[in-house]
């Protein structure tokens, strides 16, 4: 699972999806409200909660012999959505969880393998090998 699996979650800021613990939609006036709740350890500074706001989107459908206006949920709030529904559904795939892990692990191996050899790089300007 990486960030390009869900656009529309890394266009909201959301840049670790796999911390996501739980999420609440609620409708209020002509917005509907995403609530983002995160798993957060004791001592982390970063928000436990994030708030969206998505502006209800006002249509014209035919009811009848007449036509009226409706309120829709906004197309990001539908995509956000749907990309949540697939996270959780990954999360609670083992198989999932465990590419996943693999793949964070590689991560950081590369990470450390880079560091290494930069570090490496210092050293030797400094004239001791």
């Amino acid at each position: 699972m990486t960030r390009d699996d869900y656009p529309q979650l890394t266009e909201m800021g959301i840049l670790h999806p796999l911390q996501i613990d739980r999420y609440q939609v609620n409708s209020i006036a002509n917005h509907d409200i995403l609530r983002v709740i995160y798993e957060r350890g004791k001592d982390s500074f970063l928000p436990d909660t994030r708030i969206y706001k998505f502006p209800r989107v006002q249509k014209t459908a035919k009811i009848g012999d007449k036509e009226q206006s409706v309120l829709e949920t906004h197309p990001q709030l539908k995509s956000a959505l749907d990309e949540l529904e697939r996270l959780f559904a990954k999360k609670d795939n083992k198989e999932c969880v465990a590419e996943t892990v693999l793949g964070e692990l590689q991560a950081l191996e590369d990470e450390i393998k880079m560091r290494s050899t930069y570090i490496r790089e210092l050293v030797k300007q400094l004239g001791a090998d």
